[in-house]
């Protein structure tokens, strides 16, 4: 049960692009046409079950949002991903995990939303993320520090899959208080800040014939940093707390830390990069290599790669062949990567995920081995046989779609 797989990167969200007044400190969103930008978290937080520690885990929440168009009244029409990606850090003993050090993807949404100057949100009702909602939402006037205000807001959740099968997105009011702080250091440089603290109750409807929460309840407490100059935010932190009561008289909580930083994306010339990098594969006479663009950014494509049989475990060329490939991704520091596996089809669709998913684990943690990037910035992702790039009934077919791809990102 994730609940709160994106809450904490989807808060963030509602926190960023909102700059000083000429005079006086009166904050208001600022949208421009056409502004691309990622929010980027990790969330640390441990599971209790009746008060037991159940296992300690990380999320990775990846924003991908561009602004499509700016009204007259200043409000900004939005298009957003939100994908999110796990990691467990120790288990119920304390176990450190063993199992990799990569970001195993989990869940995507797609939304639409307008956001007016002060921070309200108008959201078509199929939507079901951001989860959080009208916050911040900004007074509309001038802020000296110590001064407090209050908004309404809520949070939106998924609430579809098992336990509690509730098909529509789930509402949760809440009051959001606020403090203008002044300036605080986030990273060494300074910053104006202000506190958002809210809580929420709630006893959601009784399901029929399934496990389902009683009763909701949690706190949140965020501290908020951004940078004037840029009129965008800078960054963010949280602690909180988040408690299922279930019909069968489990307790499940989350606790946990949070933080997060804005990054405006960088315009990726496509076919500058695909010509940079099959020049670099060419020089270097790697095999078995597609570089191509795909919707995500540019597919650096390992066809045929070798493992061992039903195994996650590369054959000691393909290494060598990685070695290389990764040399290539530090001359790109600046993009995130997405490592996808992929199989032929053989075996059942289960097999085929785990296989692919295993296989791109492989690869990924090989990349971390290398220092190629932090575990923060790849994220691993199967598709089993889902997305054939050849004819599956034919021995050539099925080798090429026997693959893993690293993919740079775009946003």
């Amino acid at each position: 049960m994730r609940v709160r797989t994106v809450r904490a990167a989807i808060l963030i969200f509602f926190l960023i692009a909102f700059t000083a007044a000429a005079f006086g400190d009166e904050f208001e969103y600022r949208h421009t046409a056409g502004a691309r930008y990622r929010i980027l978290s990790v969330v640390d937080q441990a599971v209790y079950i009746n008060g037991t520690l159940s296992h300690r885990a990380e999320t990775l929440n990846r924003i991908a949002v561009d602004v499509i168009d700016v009204r007259a009244d200043g409000s900004g029409f939005h298009k957003a991903v939100f994908q999110s990606s796990e990691r467990l850090v120790y288990d119920s003993q304390q176990r450190l995990n063993s199992a990799g050090n990569g970001f195993h993807w989990t869940m995507e949404y797609e939304s639409e939303f307008e956001r007016s100057r002060l921070g309200r949100i108008t959201i078509a009702p199929q939507y079901f993320m951001p989860v959080v909602r009208n916050v911040p939402v900004f007074p509309g006037r001038n802020l000296s520090v110590g001064d407090k205000w209050y908004s309404e807001g809520h949070e939106v959740h998924d609430f579809r899959g098992e336990p509690f099968r509730i098909e529509e997105p789930y509402y949760i009011p809440f009051n959001a208080f606020y403090e203008y702080l002044g300036n605080r250091q986030w990273k060494g440089q300074n910053y104006p800040a202000f506190s958002v603290t809210y809580n929420i109750e709630s006893r959601p409807p009784a399901v029929r014939g399934n496990l389902y929460p009683v009763r909701i309840s949690g706190s949140f407490n965020q501290l908020v940093y951004w940078d004037r100059e840029a009129g965008q935010e800078k960054a963010y932190t949280e602690t909180f707390r988040i408690t299922f009561h279930m019909s069968n008289g489990l307790r499940i909580e989350y606790r946990g830390t949070a933080q997060a930083e804005y990054v405006e994306s960088e315009t990726m010339d496509k076919h500058r990069l695909i010509s940079e990098i099959i020049e670099e594969i060419a020089k270097l006479d790697i095999q078995d290599i597609q570089v191509t663009a795909v919707e995500e950014g540019v597919s650096i494509s390992l066809e045929n790669i070798q493992f061992y049989a039903d195994s996650d475990v590369m054959l000691p060329g393909e290494r060598e062949k990685l070695l290389m490939v990764a040399d290539i991704l530090t001359r790109y520091p600046g993009r995130d990567v997405l490592v996808a596996g992929h199989t032929a089809l053989a075996g059942t669709a289960e097999q085929r995920m785990t296989l692919s998913q295993d296989r791109a684990r492989a690869v990924a943690d090989y990349l971390l081995s290398r220092n190629v990037r932090s575990p923060d910035r790849i994220v691993i992702r199967g598709y089993g046989a889902e997305r054939p790039v050849a004819d599956n009934s034919t021995q050539e077919g099925m080798s090429r779609n026997r693959r893993v791809e690293i993919i740079l990102l775009e946003n």
